[in-house]
């Protein structure tokens, strides 16, 4: 009796206990693994992090040689590398914070899931769900619903994976290709519209102008296929929904004006968003928040832009949810690195795109966008050409007063001193600041106290070619454009060789740089409404690369 006792002892209190745990072990093992790993991935449905989400990021160029069937499905080759970016920027930079990133997670036993793509409809089930929380993942009876960022985030992997093949394929290959793949694009009006290389209603990129013209024309279509944008409805006049549209700041001006009246790429649903745009301007902070008589006081612009981040993070998820990675930023003054840098995430993790893109002074083209400087002092685009080459007679021109060293040793060196290479501080009377432009071959662009000048523009308007002189300039679009391909550069050191340098190109090698030129206008004019490859869906298109290459991850529930 007391040997029965004993043993019943044992099979109760040792045994079964011991059988239950390694039942549960080998049927739901996160439970297990709960209590020792305090982050997961999207994968594990029964244990969740403390923390809210995490941003994995990357840095890439352009794929021109090599095929990219090296890369994972997660990661695509492309953006942003400029003509001479330092070799730090070549290899995808740490994680943001050791903290953002979840540490790795053993993988559960493989259990047969459904996971339910874009497109397919939810049952009643998996709505009630998914709407407790539209930031999490749940798993109920082995059925996975995605949340609309997960559903995002799917959508995006499927274009890098279409921008990957597309890069790597070549000649009738890629024209199989496009045509296998061409893409539904519904436009504001409902309506939908199938492009493919020989049906594009208005052009199809090609030629040396282009890192990649195959990816560059796929990565196009994606993003007319699923950009949205929300623009953030908060902020009164003059400071937000506005900028100057007639002066050298028209850049930031008429970007702003446009996508406030956008109807194919904004929308009023923040949910089904891939970006989030802050309409201030740095400009009009400039002209109404700045005291001049107390030049070092910039307080009024810092309030403004804190207490505007703040408002937005308190009253939407979306900042925190990212923490900004996923919100940009525009402005052509000099000031707007200056102005994002007293919102820390703004200035670190937020796209920024800024005419200033100087990447001395904190730009990173991994994550921010250059943009170019367009002064449009009448509200219209300048004419557009010149003379042929034939008839331009002046080797070189530069006209512009002082500003910044760079232009002080330009004028050092060559003010009123050469024939053919003309360069003046004041214009001698008589001669037209656009005729000279139009007759020159070569239209030097020295930076200013900063980097960007809407000489480059103005250039690239008169058929001129454009000579970059500055060191740090990150030139607008050159994750897509191939700058040296229509465009001379020259580095600061180099200022007294200027004529020499100019000299050596041969008159063929000119003719060609004066060509691609020509093909590469398209992608600066302003147009109002905006046309397909013009300016404003080129800044477009450079947001939506630094949104392909961050991931955001939902961990909680």
């Amino acid at each position: 009796m007391s040997l029965f006792t004993s043993s019943s002892f044992l099979l109760v209190f040792h045994v079964i206990p011991l059988l239950a745990v390694l039942l549960l072990f080998f049927t739901h093992p996160n439970v297990l693994r709960s209590s020792t790993s305090s982050s997961s991935s999207w994968t594990v449905t029964w244990n969740f992090p403390s923390s809210s989400s995490s941003i994995s990021r990357a840095f890439y160029s352009w794929v021109e040689v090599q095929p990219a069937n090296g890369l994972s499905n997660e990661t695509i080759d492309i953006v942003a590398s400029h003509h001479e970016v330092a070799t730090a920027h070549q290899q995808p930079p740490p994680p943001f914070s050791s903290a953002l990133t979840p540490a790795p997670t053993p993988t559960p036993a493989p259990s047969p899931t459904v996971t339910k793509l874009d497109g397919e409809e939810e049952s009643t089930e998996d709505r009630n769900i998914s709407s407790s929380s539209t930031t999490g993942r749940a798993s109920v009876a082995n059925k996975t619903v995605l949340t609309r960022l997960q559903k995002i985030e799917r959508s995006l992997l499927k274009a890098r994976s279409s921008i990957r093949e597309a890069a790597a394929a070549a000649g009738d290959n890629y024209q199989q290709l496009i045509i296998r793949n061409s893409s539904s694009i519904s436009s504001s009006k409902g309506t939908t519209l199938l492009i493919d290389a020989d049906d594009d209603p208005d052009y199809i990129p090609r030629g040396p102008i282009y890192r990649n013209s195959k990816a560059f024309h796929r990565s196009y279509l994606e993003m007319e296929k699923l950009l949205k944008i929300y623009v953030y409805e908060e902020g009164e006049l003059p400071i937000f929904h506005n900028g100057p549209c007639k002066s050298i700041y028209s850049s930031e001006g008429t970007f702003i004006h446009e996508m406030e009246m956008n109807q194919v790429f904004r929308t009023t649903d923040p949910n089904e968003a891939l970006l989030y745009f802050l309409p201030f301007s740095v400009s009009m902070m400039v002209s109404y928040l700045y005291d001049a008589a107390d030049r070092q006081n910039l307080n009024g612009i810092k309030v403004s832009v804190t207490d505007y981040i703040n408002l937005i993070a308190n009253k939407y998820p979306f900042w925190n949810r990212s923490l900004g990675a996923d919100h940009f930023m525009l402005s052509c003054h000099d000031w707007g690195p200056r102005t994002s840098s007293f919102v820390p995430n703004l200035y670190h993790k937020s796209i920024r795109v800024l005419c200033n893109a100087n990447t001395s002074e904190g730009f990173n083209p991994s994550k921010d966008a250059s943009l170019p400087e367009i002064n449009i002092l009448t509200g219209e685009t300048p004419s557009i050409g010149g003379s042929s080459p034939s008839t331009r007679t002046v080797l070189g021109f530069f006209a512009g007063h002082l500003h910044g060293y760079i232009r002080y040793l330009l004028l050092q060196q060559w003010k009123n001193k050469d024939r053919d290479l003309q360069v003046y501080e004041e214009l001698p009377r008589g001669l037209s600041y656009q005729t000279m432009m139009k007759k020159s071959k070569f239209c030097l662009c020295p930076s200013g106290y900063e980097v960007a000048s809407p000489r480059i523009v103005e250039a690239i308007y008169a058929e001129c070619v454009p000579v970059l002189i500055s060191d740090g300039y990150v030139p607008p679009f050159s994750d897509v454009l191939k700058w040296k391909s229509f465009s001379v550069m020259v580095k600061v050191k180099d200022i007294p060789n200027i004529k020499n340098i100019l000299m050596g190109i041969s008159q063929r090698q000119y003719l060609r740089l004066h060509r691609r030129l020509k093909q590469v206008q398209r992608h600066f004019v302003v147009n109002s409404p905006p046309k397909r490859y013009d300016v404003f869906h080129m800044i477009l298109h450079s947001v939506w690369l630094r949104r392909l290459n961050i991931r955001i991850d939902d961990l909680d529930p």
